[in-house]
């Protein structure tokens, strides 16, 4: 088997790479405006097959599986993107502060006889974070590739994190434990 990766994500790229599957990446480029009457909890599932849905199909070898994901923040029904900004980034922190929001990972796997796609959830408590913290953070680390403003690996994740419910891994765009259970179930098992 070998995976194809849709996805810009570093993190998304090292998680790949260690979970020990040989794959390469390839650019897939699809509108991320979403339907203003999906639920915040299916939009990372429909942007990953959406994604999915603009690769070529005759381009898929019989040994590929496509892999792409999405991840979206969600605080309250309401869906944090990628901050386009540093006052964006420092808006959005300031909302997760001290609050509880949900990180969901939408992920499609695509090979030439199957599709599957699920979404991943993972409930993440920020302690309140003082205003001096989130500006260092957002100025040291420019977290405008991440949803929600932040990575969970970086330091706002080691400060200011008080819990998380489910993957870890989802948090940082992937849930790799789902994945591997169903690439090694559905995919390498035929």
């Amino acid at each position: 088997m070998r995976l194809l990766l849709a996805s810009k994500s570093p993190r998304r790229r090292q998680l790949v790479a260690e979970l020990g599957f040989p794959f390469e990446c390839v650019s897939i480029e699809v509108d991320e405006h979403l339907p203003a009457d999906i639920p915040a909890s299916r939009a990372a599932e429909c942007l990953a097959c959406r994604k999915a849905d603009a690769y070529p199909a005759d381009r898929l070898a019989p040994a590929d599986v496509l892999v792409a994901a999405d991840t979206v923040v969600v605080l309250a029904d309401r869906i944090l993107g990628k901050p386009t900004s540093r006052d964006q980034a420092l808006e959005m922190l300031r909302m997760l502060s001290g609050h509880r929001h949900t990180v969901y990972t939408g992920v499609c796997l695509q090979s030439t006889t199957q599709r599957i796609s699920f979404t991943e959830s993972t409930a993440v408590l920020f302690r309140t974070l003082t205003e001096a913290e989130i500006t260092h953070y957002v100025d040291t680390y420019r977290p405008f590739d991440k949803a929600g403003a932040y990575g969970i690996q970086e330091w706002i994740g080691m400060i200011g994190i008080e819990r998380i419910e489910g993957c870890y891994y989802n948090v940082m765009g992937l849930p790799t434990a789902r994945l591997y259970a169903t690439l090694s179930s559905k995919f390498l098992s035929k």
